[in-house]
């Protein structure tokens, strides 16, 4: 059972009562310059001391049993934090996920009741030199070892790359190649001909520790395969792709607004002829109120696939990689956006804006880049696409119109005019067998992401108006700010999706003729249309954003 609201709060109330004693800017900053991972940080995060490992692990093995939901709102707090310190603990949970997911009773019980009651650091031991996101490419292999005719344990030899917590991690998940295919091995520090390099120089989150590993011969016995049976790696993988996909949406999804706070405090302070930059529309329409949105419609995303993994008994991947492209970009666009509102000073690393931008870039690479999320999502939605005969778009539309009319000025409607387009754009695709070029797959990835986004964003504004969100959501705008805030992405994505759609279809395609027969189907008129109040609900998120509303 996921956590109660009670317990979610007490945990992201000493998260925060912990950072606010102990992780000031000024130490972050320091440990950022210093290029140190802060072990004792990290572990009392993750031990006793705090006891936010105890939310990932179930309650049968010590922990508390956090759900999806749950793990997003802590994460979501970690990322506004700090996203190294966050990564360190990342870590930990990504690597026990083979044991949790594939593991047998006994090893669950012994490896998992570890991390709760002594508070271990673990490491994830998949990715490799020439093996990032594609894990079937690995090449560390695992030969077994017999005995009198039976396997009783394996050697491991091979090297792994950018491995958090890497070089001060207790346990390690390894994934290596064995004669039943890719195998998860669990591995204790300090085995013979198991080595650990030196930390990478890393552009940023240079709190955490990233390593190489060098596995030469390293002995381990049979009952170190995650689930004592060979070639499950895969499958094991595959199965956490969704929450731990989520749990990085909710680092870029907190890191972001961390740095448009930021930019929203100074720019209350600082004046700029003759009055503070927070009352140019100049300053707060184009620094402020889009990545302000654009953050949102990853929540209501990531919101609905927690709450989906929580209810659904599914992993939903391509949810899971929906809600990380909506939110790590918008997380590095905050940043970015939060640099410039800064000015000069946003440039140095005296401001955590800096800082920041730094660090959330990661979110937008590790866990799998955003391109290969568009190409997650394209493949993904294509087959709906296609089995639906052109209809899944169309057919999500009408259920947005639908709830347009029950809940007008929810932005639902504008939402199903991009799904409407979505669709046509996917057709001319479908015909025009455009999909063979890769960048109109990936093109078309962030569009299907843009389209779904504005729907989420569209529901979880009526959800608010209704008082149904779920209880433990985050609740910072009211019902009447996140319509408007619905509006104004779901604006932008219907824009977005014509624009961009007819760009690269006609860019694709030289017997697209019929122009404007084309943009009648993408319904490019509507668009336009409801663009029709978008500067006033802009001036009215700005007026939330800055507290000047009733």
């Amino acid at each position: 059972m996921p956590m109660d609201k009670e317990s979610l709060s007490l945990t992201l109330d000493a998260l925060k009562q912990f950072a606010e004693e102990r992780l000031t800017d000024e130490r972050l900053l320091e440990f950022d310059h210093k290029d140190e991972f802060p072990e004792e940080v990290v572990r009392a995060i993750g031990s006793t001391e705090l006891g936010i490992q105890l939310v990932f692990i179930p309650e049968e093995y010590g922990g508390m049993g956090g759900g999806a939901f749950d793990v997003y709102r802590v994460c979501e707090a970690m990322g506004r934090i700090d996203v190294g310190l966050a990564t360190g603990v990342l870590a930990t949970f990504l690597g026990s996920d083979p044991i949790v997911f594939g593991g047998t009773e006994d090893q669950k019980a012994h490896w998992l009741g570890r991390i709760a009651n002594e508070g271990l650091l673990m490491a994830y031991g998949a990715t490799e030199p020439q093996a990032g996101s594609d894990l079937a490419q690995i090449k560390t292999v695992a030969v077994p070892v017999e005995e009198n005719g039976k396997v009783v344990g394996y050697k491991i030899t091979g090297n792994k790359q950018w491995i958090s917590n890497g070089g001060r991690a207790d346990i390690y998940t390894i994934l290596a190649n064995t004669p039943g295919g890719p195998t998860w091995f669990v591995l204790e520090r300090g085995v013979p001909g198991f080595t650990q390099g030196k930390p990478e120089d890393k552009h940023g989150i240079r709190s955490s520790n990233t390593t190489t590993l060098a596995l030469d011969d390293v002995y381990v016995d049979v009952d170190r395969i995650v689930g004592h049976v060979e070639g499950q790696g895969l499958v094991q993988a595959q199965l956490v792709f969704g929450f731990t996909r989520v749990m990085v949406a909710a680092f870029g999804l907190g890191a972001g607004w961390a740095a448009l706070d930021r930019a929203i405090k100074y720019s209350t302070e600082r004046v700029q002829g003759g009055s503070p930059l927070s009352e140019k529309q100049g300053y707060t329409h184009k620094l402020i109120v889009p990545h302000a949105v654009a953050l949102e419609a990853g929540r209501a995303y990531i919101e609905e696939t927690a709450e989906g993994i929580d209810t659904q008994d599914s992993s939903l991947n391509t949810e899971g990689a929906i809600a990380k492209y909506l939110s790590t970009e918008a997380g590095n666009q905050a940043a970015d956006a939060a640099i410039q509102a800064h000015g000069g000073y946003g440039y140095t690393k005296e401001y955590m804006v800096e800082k920041i931008k730094r660090d959330v870039r990661i979110t937008t690479i590790y866990e799998g880049t955003s391109e290969i999320m568009e190409m997650t999502i394209a493949r993904d939605r294509w087959q709906y696409h296609m089995k639906s005969r052109g209809q899944h778009y169309h057919d999500a539309a009408k259920r947005l119109e639908g709830l347009h009319v029950e809940f007008p000025n929810h932005g639902a409607d504008i939402a199903a005019l991009a799904n409407h387009a979505l669709a046509e754009v996917l057709e001319l695709a479908r015909i025009g067998k455009l999909t063979r070029n890769q960048h109109i797959l990936f093109r078309v990835g962030e569009l299907i992401a843009f389209a779904e986004g504005a729907a989420a964003l569209a529901r979880r504004a009526v959800h608010a108006r209704k008082k149904t969100l779920n209880e433990k959501a985050d609740a910072r705008f009211t019902p009447d700010a996140l319509a408007a805030i619905s509006r104004v992405f779901a604006r932008t994505a219907a824009h977005k999706i014509v624009s961009d759609g007819a760009r690269w279809m006609f860019g694709a395609d030289d017997q697209v003729r019929d122009v404007e027969g084309l943009l009648r189907s993408f319904r490019f008129a509507e668009i336009q249309r409801v663009q029709y109040g978008l500067l006033q609900d802009m001036d009215y998120v700005a007026d939330v954003l800055y507290g000047r509303t009733a």
